[in-house]
């Protein structure tokens, strides 16, 4: 593709912001065959691949002192793009994330169309058929214990205005994952919200009793609000409280995703029929003043089972959480995952995961009221779209210890 040299003086500070390149080959850094690419720390190895930035495989240690491939991919890099599910698995999502009411925004009286592709038509989803997460990243830099991919999305690709320049940087330290998403706009002002589409469960499909997620206790101390839908998960304006003990209250106290499947209130909750959530919490942690998002996790999630805990970090805004009610059993598990010689379908059954997204809220840019341009809207003389996460993975002894309690209680022993 070729970039014109105000694009390329745009995309500078870019290019600061990304991690250091480093030479693919011959930094100890390994591609496998599979077309993986490894990197690791201690306590803790993933994999990548080029398709959409995504994160393939990631290994921690559990309670039981094994370790546990706790997300949701292929075994294969090339498969990714012959799939014909594409449920974004792992990927980065862009060039806006999440949903865009009738596929529609407009910027300075100029409307815009945008690739319709969800609900026949009626939205955009994840920047529409041909969004970042179904395209091949550059990658740019690999070691040991990083990775980092480029995307360059032209002006009108999928419907968006402008040209976009993205690096994706992804660093493995002890026992966490960290994520850096940069992207400028050079050209024209332009929507960007970018997002982690990571499918979880962390008992890695390899819990004898409970092949589905909903065992995971769930914590997300800041989000006493929730951005209101219609029946298709399009935002309606309404920013709605998670009143104390409702299906959505995670704020009060950790409970399990499971927890509430009972309650008729939770029918309904990710759209019509449906029962669970598909949900975008608002993150409210500026009510207590000045914060270092480094400092308290936006969110918490842990299995009993396994004792695997992810404790999440991020300076967005807004928390997406997916309770996977649309796998239906048609979806593979990986090699690495569950079990070989049981009767257990070697599947992805309805609740069988939980995916978590950092972002900010959900179609921001068709609620002006709002206010949330600045976090939305990019244009040639604005800083970059900056996103930062880390994930924290730990083992929670108290939780799996109260969990093989209460299982020996119940058993009689």
């Amino acid at each position: 593709m070729f970039l014109k040299s105000a694009a390329v003086a745009a995309a500078l500070p870019l290019l600061a912001l990304a991690a250091p390149l480093a030479d693919i080959v011959g930094n100890g850094s390994t591609v496998a065959d599979d077309g993986k690419y490894y990197v690791e720390s201690e306590g803790i190895r993933a994999n990548f691949i080029p398709y959409g930035a995504s994160i393939s495989n990631l290994w921690v240690t559990d309670v039981h002192g094994l370790d546990r491939d706790i997300v949701l991919g292929f075994d294969n890099a090339s498969y990714y793009g012959i799939d014909q599910q594409h449920p974004h698995l792992g990927g980065v999502p862009g060039r806006y994330a999440n949903r865009i009411k009738n596929s529609t925004f407009e910027i300075d009286g100029e409307v815009f169309h945008t690739d319709p592709n969800e609900h026949g038509g009626l939205n955009t989803l994840h920047g529409g058929s041909n969004g970042w997460d179904y395209r091949n990243w550059t990658v740019v830099a690999h070691t040991t214990d990083s990775i980092t991919f480029s995307i360059i999305d032209e002006d009108g690709e999928q419907g968006f205005p402008g040209q976009v320049i993205s690096y994706v940087t992804y660093t493995l330290t002890p026992y966490q994952w960290h994520l850096r998403m940069t992207a400028v706009a050079t050209t024209k002002k332009t929507p960007i919200m970018l997002s982690s589409h990571v499918y979880w469960n962390l008992d890695g499909f390899q819990n004898p009793d409970e092949p589905t997620a909903l065992n995971h206790t769930l914590s997300l101390p800041y989000s006493g609000q929730r951005v209101g839908t219609d029946g298709i998960l399009i935002p309606d304006g309404t920013i709605l409280p998670n009143q104390l003990y409702d299906v959505n209250d995670f704020w009060s106290s950790p409970k399990q995703l499971g927890a509430n499947f009972s309650n008729p209130d939770l029918l309904g909750n990710c759209g019509t029929n449906c029962t669970g959530y598909d949900t975008c919490y608002i993150v409210n942690r500026a009510q207590n003043g000045p914060y270092d998002w480094h400092d308290k996790p936006v969110a918490t999630l842990a299995s009993p089972w396994s004792g695997i805990q992810i404790d999440i970090f991020s300076e967005q805004e807004a928390f997406q959480v997916y309770s996977c009610g649309g796998q239906n059993g048609s979806l593979t598990i990986k090699e690495t995952q569950g079990f070989f010689n049981t009767s257990r379908p070697r599947v992805v059954p309805q609740y069988g995961c939980v995916v978590m997204e950092v972002e900010d809220w959900v179609d921001a840019i068709n609620q002006p009221e709002w206010q949330r341009s600045k976090r939305n809207i990019f244009g040639p003389g604005d800083g970059p779209y900056v996103l930062e996460a880390t994930y924290n993975f730990s083992v929670n002894h108290d939780l799996s210890a109260a969990y093989n309690a209460s299982k020996a209680t119940l058993s009689g022993y």
